[in-house]
């Protein structure tokens, strides 16, 4: 039996305490205890306890225990008053008695009683009682606030340390209603003592916990900001987990934390172990103060003040080179505080996703531990580079771990650190792996444990789609996955291959040839004969050439699988069937037959039956002309967006936010496999992370920008808001299968035909409001990219997908909620500043009104440009947060660049156009200074970002960047040519810019001035 030894451990402390005169966690405290008589030692507790352990059976410990009992209720109910020695010694029994299973109905007023003691072993073991045994409906929770609020106003530190302890522990709304509004005076109060502050700290915390609505914010909360800045560690702690709590819900009331968190652990980081000798753990000072520090400012952005942005950027770096240091102990405990530091400041590293070389030291050292030999090192490092890959700025330093990562996926024992390789080969996926990765994921599905087989085919779907290089070779992939894994491969998959094929004319034929050989194998999955059935039955007529594929050929092979299916499958082929006999005359009288036969025309289920009997009277009564039109071949599929992803984030969990959004992932970087937009994708609520996952893609290893990620779509999506979508060429983007129709180019934009549950049209507004300060420079951010987080705010985050082909375009806006308190009434508008409507058309889709705590919404705006503009339009976003009207006005990252259609030219070719381009309004020229360090790699990617191509061996001059391409408008093309004249030595540049219209030129010039 376990239980006697709990009673041991409470004995030890009761008589410890006794002995010692102190409470648990006071050791830093004034305080004195009451004198303690040398004989308080409970001999009778020790001597029940030790009858108990030597119980031979549990009828024997039963007996002991019934016979205690009722020489405590005779105690209770005798005439002779107790002393307090007496009730202390009798309630600890029954509390140990308690522990040990057995029902308590008695004793709990004498618990009570203890409390009004002026002894503390006797009001310890009271409020003990009471913390375990009492229940928040007792009929004594009055008489117990009573005590507490005594206890509370005694200003004894010792008495007070105990009062709050048992709020904390008891917690209920009733202790809240009592003293939610008491306990922060005590904690701001100057004169209190630090172990009082500290046991006040963590009891407001639990109560904040439990009833939120009970605990008021006031002028207190701009005071207990400054604890941070206490001397005593414990009192900073303590509070450090208060305001991290408290400024999820509140941000702007402790706003200031920030500086002083910084300042705090500054002078930790930089302290030796001997500094803080009491909180240095394993020659770590501090640790866990550390990581709540860094935890807490990841519940803000970064810091404006740059002094404080320094100080916290030097602390990280300090920490960084920490880690490089030997270790100075070989204890495990060393190694956890330490390392639970490291990976801390890592995480806020990502958060704030700014600071290039710490992003990529943090991937460096997230490196070496893919190798270390604790499991669950390999596991953390893994899970933190999968954020980092989905920064621009640490992208390829993770890329270089690939090999590592595939090992990893193959050779490790632990399941968990095999998902998790296997999420950061799909976060680290681009177009320059993408074949090796898809590749090595399909080798492991072959072993992969069971539990994680879905999620990975999911994945190698999705991947293999966003970036094949040519369909057929994403026919094979597909095929491969679901002759490997066909059990896991969901229906959003196969649907999404047949819509492929059927959309795109070239792989059609490539397709019937694949999907007939699959078909011969002995064992061939269901999934694979739907595939088949399908395809043969829109295409087969283009392998019929073949005698080895002949009509007949196809006929026997897929009914030769049909009776070995389920009935939807069966159903399918039955469609196939009768497909056949449009597409071959010849196979009709066998495939009539079959329908005729009993067990198709008399079938138990009625869909076979009844698809059995309507397809022989139709092939039976119904002329050639009226069968082939009635069995045409299928149209192409609208586009929809991906049920593919939303099968993943199903299967990922409601946490899937840290990891495919996101997460803290990013749904609008191309190169990381990042979540798609959906149209409300709820989240777990966490300042601390990236709420939208919208962080700005990185580069190729070119140089040159990716295009932006096109949506993944599948036409049997439940999705009923379906619109066309806007897509790139196939030479950039595999995605693009779906191309307009040719005599209408604007129905790519949302028009009058959206459906009618698709909800009305956003408002558009003719009175634009005043936009905030800072929206010229929110706007000039997004001038050489698409993708990114456009505002952010302690409320609301703003974070935007786009992508432009020629003159249209199409955005996605998701508006994420940072706050656990629903947004009412969320209104985005979009108005058009002067002009602007004559020369750009901006259509939007409606959002829900209610935008939950923790959630994302998706708006989609689908863009035309009808000729050249300057300004941008607006888009004004009102909502009611707790009762207050928000009102936010930001300006749309829309810039007549996003419609630059890059062009290559030959040098003699652009000197001739340049000198064609030669008047002096059609000329543009800035010399400015440079902002930002000179970089050759980033200015190529600005430049390829602005849209423009770049010229290689045009210049005469190697360091000076040449750039061509057209401005793609409705009602004409504008041809640029540009010139960048960088002088390293002056830290200047000169920008000239020549098209043919004047307004163009200045505007361009001033654009990209902005961006070096």
């Amino acid at each position: 039996m376990g239980f006697p030894l709990v009673g041991s451990v409470l004995l030890g402390q009761v008589s410890g305490a006794e002995r010692n005169g102190a409470s648990p966690g006071s050791r830093s405290s004034t305080a004195t205890m009451p004198a303690v008589s040398k004989g308080d030692g409970m001999r009778g507790l020790a001597v029940f306890i030790s009858d108990i352990r030597n119980c031979k059976s549990k009828e024997a410990e039963i007996k002991r225990i019934n016979k205690e009992l009722a020489n405590i209720r005779s105690k209770f109910k005798g005439d002779k008053a107790l002393d307090g020695y007496s009730k202390k010694k009798y309630v600890c029994k029954l509390l140990f008695i308690f522990l040990l299973g057995h029902d308590i109905d008695f004793g709990h007023m004498e618990a009570v009683n203890l409390l009004s003691s002026n002894k503390y072993t006797e009001k310890q073991i009271g409020y003990l009682f009471i913390s375990v045994l009492v229940n928040s409906n007792s009929e004594l929770i009055r008489l117990i606030n009573n005590a507490i609020k005594n206890d509370l106003a005694s200003r004894n530190p010792t008495f007070m340390c105990l009062a709050l302890h048992c709020i904390a522990n008891v917690g209920s709304r009733e202790m809240a209603e009592a003293f939610a509004s008491e306990i922060p005076r005590i904690l701001v109060a100057g004169d209190t003592m630090d172990s009082v502050k500290q046991s006040a700290a963590l009891c407001l915390l639990r109560l904040y916990k439990t009833s939120p609505d009970l605990v008021p914010m006031g002028e207190w909360t701009s005071r207990v900001v400054h604890l941070l800045n206490d001397q005593h560690m414990g009192v900073v702690t303590a509070a450090v987990s208060l305001i991290a709590c408290l400024c999820k819900k509140n941000p702007d009331d402790f706003k200031t934390c920030v500086s002083l968190a910084v300042s705090r652990l500054s002078r930790i980081v930089s302290s030796a172990s001997t500094d803080l000798q009491d909180y240095t753990y394993y020659f770590v000072p501090a640790p866990w103060l550390s990581v709540k520090l860094l935890r807490l400012l990841q519940c803000y952005p970064p810091p404006e003040d740059a002094a404080v942005k320094g100080r916290l950027v030097e602390c990280l770096e300090t920490i960084l080179n920490k880690a490089q240091e030997p270790p100075k102990s070989k204890k495990v405990q060393h190694s956890n505080a330490k390392n639970a530091i490291l990976f801390e400041a890592i995480s806020l590293i990502i958060h704030y996703d700014s600071e290039p070389n710490l992003l990529v030291r943090a991937c460096n050292q997230l490196g070496q531990f893919l190798q270390h030999r604790e499991t669950n090192l390999r596991y953390l490092a893994l899970e933190s580079m999968c954020t980092l890959a989905s920064s621009e700025f640490s992208h390829e330093a993770v890329k270089t771990h690939i090999e590592t990562v595939i090992n990893a996926l193959k050779t490790e024992r632990d399941v968990s650190v095999r998902q998790r390789a296997a999420d950061l080969l799909y976060a680290m996926c681009d177009r320059t792996n993408a074949k090796q990765i898809v590749s090595e994921m399909l080798s492991y599905l072959e072993t992969a444990d069971y539990s994680i087989r879905e999620e990975i085919v999911l994945k190698v779907a999705i991947l293999a789609e966003k970036y094949a290089v040519d369909y057929s070779w994403y026919v094979d992939t597909i095929l491969n996955l679901i002759r490997i894994a066909g059990d896991y491969v969901s229906e959003e998959v196969w649907y999404r291959v047949i819509q492929i094929v059927i959309n795109r004319d070239d792989v059609q034929g490539y397709a019937a040839k694949t999907v007939f050989e699959a078909l011969q194998a002995p064992a061939c999955h269901e999934n694979m004969v739907k595939v088949g059935g399908y395809i043969l039955g829109e295409f087969g007529n283009l392998i019929a050439g073949d005698p080895r594929s002949s009509p007949l050929v196809q006929f026997n092979l897929l009914h030769s699988k049909f009776h070995l299916c389920s009935v939807s499958t069966r159903a399918l082929l039955l469609s196939t069937y009768i497909k056949f006999i449009n597409l071959f005359p010849e196979t009709k009288g066998t495939i009539q037959e079959v329908l005729r036969s009993d067990s198709q025309i008399r079938n138990a289920d009625v869909e076979l039956q009844q698809r059995a009997v309507e397809y022989l009277k139709l092939s039976s009564i119904a002329s050639t002309d009226v069968l082939a039109t009635v069995l045409e071949e299928m149209p192409p599929f609208p586009e929809r967006e991906s049920s593919i992803l939303a099968k993943l984030k199903k299967k990922k969990g409601p946490g899937a936010g840290s990891e495919l959004d996101d997460g803290k992932k990013d749904p609008n970087s191309e190169i990381n496999g990042g979540m798609e937009p959906s149209a409300s994708t709820a989240s777990t609520p966490s300042p601390s992370a990236d709420l939208l996952g919208l962080r700005a893609a990185p580069t190729s290893a070119s140089g040159a920008p990716t295009s932006a990620g096109n949506l993944l779509v599948d036409v049997f999506s439940d999705s009923p808001s379906a619109t066309t979508g806007l897509v790139p060429g196939a030479e950039e983007n595999f995605l693009s299968d779906l191309e307009p129709p040719p005599e209408s180019p604007a129905s790519l934009l949302v028009e009058a035909d959206l459906p009618a549950d698709s909800g009305a049209a956003a408002p558009v507004s003719e009175d634009p409001a005043l936009p905030i300060a800072e929206a010229d420079e929110l706007l000039h951010k997004f001038v050489c990219k698409n993708n990114g987080v456009l505002f952010e705010n302690q409320l609301l985050q703003i974070g935007v997908k786009s992508e432009f082909r020629q003159n249209l375009g199409r955005m996605y806006l998701f508006y994420g909620n940072k706050t656990s308190v629903q947004f009412q009434s969320f209104t985005p508008t979009v108005s058009y500043p002067g002009d602007l409507q004559s020369q750009l058309n901006v259509q939007t889709k409606a959002v829900e009104p209610l935008v939950e705590g923790g959630a994302q919404v998706q708006q989609v705006l689908n863009i035309e440009c009808l000729s050249d503009f300057t300004e941008a339009p607006l888009i004004n976003i009102k909502f009611r947060y707790g009762g207050t009207l928000q009102n936010l006005t930001l300006k749309l990252p829309i810039t007549v660049n996003k419609f630059f259609q890059a062009t290559e030219m030959q040098s003699q070719d652009f000197f001739q156009r340049w000198k064609q381009l030669s008047l002096p309004q059609q000329e543009a020229q800035k010399i400015f200074k440079a902002n930002h360090p000179m970089d050759s790699e980033v200015t190529k990617a600005k430049l390829l970002g602005f849209g423009s191509a770049l010229l290689d061996k045009v210049d005469p001059n190697p360091d000076n960047y040449v750039g061509a391409g057209i401005i793609q408008t409705k009602a004409l093309q504008v041809g640029c040519l540009l010139r960048l004249e960088p002088n390293a030595q002056a830290q200047m540049y000169r920008l000239t810019l020549r098209t043919s219209k004047e307004s163009v030129s200045k505007h361009l010039c001033e654009l990209l001035s902005q961006q070096f």
